[in-house]
């Protein structure tokens, strides 16, 4: 029995409008300027976009709107599902999904979060949305993914020596055997002795900094070739944002040119909350460099530590405009 194939139906991303040059974020991180030098010279960080003025709801839910605003597909979706990477990100009588599936107007549907997987949740979730759409087998059905937060505190801003966090949100509709974007497969892997994250000692920091490249490496090659693929047929990665040295040194690894990896946004918009890839692919998309029949691979690594790459294959050129 042929079993029913993932298709992403929709991609929307948002940022907000206001543009934050990193320096100016030394006296709110505590940057001292030998810091401030590496992420703009070694890590390639230039601005973020942070608006403190901004809620969560602020962020999040103008992509899910675009994207629910058909009333043909609002009444599809079926599952709600909000990957975040902050464990709290609200008071903890609220709950940011049933939120943002009232304010969405999909009554009708089941909401719930999905964490753990920090900025490697947004395909978590695509992945776990999929799997509880087969298991439905209900025609048509479609599940909403969205992803987003603020960088509320310098403690969640700043990860050290390693990236600066911006304000974005996605949206992500999943469906089966649709006529979108073909998921070809979906690799992860989890290194639990890394769980405390941030929270990591010196010794502990420094292991991570050297399996991070060959380990994400291995994971990429592994998603290609669950898809029947190799590298040469993936037309480009769309990775996350965290900086550029990290992606210098997985190309490295992988052997491949840095023109196959999509690092534009890593000066533009920093590192923003299991959001990276999304809001990449809506850039491209828009700068009109998705073509129908291509295969693009997704990359992102979570703190704690979760590697992921996804395969697609783009099946629709859509002329949507850049994040908002």
């Amino acid at each position: 029995m042929k079993v029913p194939v993932a298709t992403l139906e929709a991609v929307e991303s948002f940022t907000p409008e206001r543009i934050v040059p990193i320096d100016q974020l030394a006296d709110r991180l505590g940057l001292r300027r030998t810091k401030l030098r590496l992420f703009q010279r070694v890590h390639g960080l230039k601005e973020i976009r942070f608006d403190p003025e901004l809620d969560l709801f602020d962020v999040v839910l103008p992509a899910a709107r675009r994207i629910a605003a058909d009333p043909l597909v609002r009444d599809r979706i079926k599952y709600v599902v909000y990957a975040h990477t902050t464990q709290a990100v609200a008071p903890a009588h609220i709950s940011p999904a049933q939120e943002i599936k009232n304010s969405l107007g999909l009554a009708h549907a089941e909401a719930f979060a999905l964490s753990q997987q920090n900025c490697a949740s947004g395909m978590a979730a695509v992945d776990t949305a999929a799997e509880l759409l087969r298991a439905e087998a209900e025609p048509g059905a479609c599940a909403l993914v969205i992803t987003g937060e603020q960088a509320f505190s310098p403690q969640i801003q700043l990860i050290p020596d390693v990236a600066i966090m911006g304000d974005a949100g996605a949206a992500c509709l999943v469906a089966l055997d649709g006529s979108g974007d073909t998921v070809r497969s979906y690799s992860t892997r989890t290194l639990g002795e890394f769980s405390a994250a941030m929270l990591l000692d010196e010794v502990k920091s420094l292991e991570v900094s050297k399996f991070y490249a060959p380990v994400l490496a291995d994971v990429v090659r592994e998603a290609v070739e669950r898809a029947g693929m190799t590298l040469a047929d993936i037309d480009l990665i769309i990775p996350h944002n965290v900086n550029l040295q990290s992606w210098r040194q997985t190309i490295g690894e992988l052997g491949i040119d840095r023109s196959q990896v999509f690092l534009d946004n890593v000066e533009r918009y920093g590192h923003c909350f299991a959001s990276d890839v999304f809001l990449n692919y809506t850039t491209l998309r828009a700068a009109g460099r998705l073509e129908a029949g291509r295969n693009y691979l997704f990359a992102t690594v979570g703190l704690g530590a979760t590697f992921a790459a996804m395969v697609i294959t783009h099946q629709q050129r859509d002329s949507a405009g850049e994040p908002a």
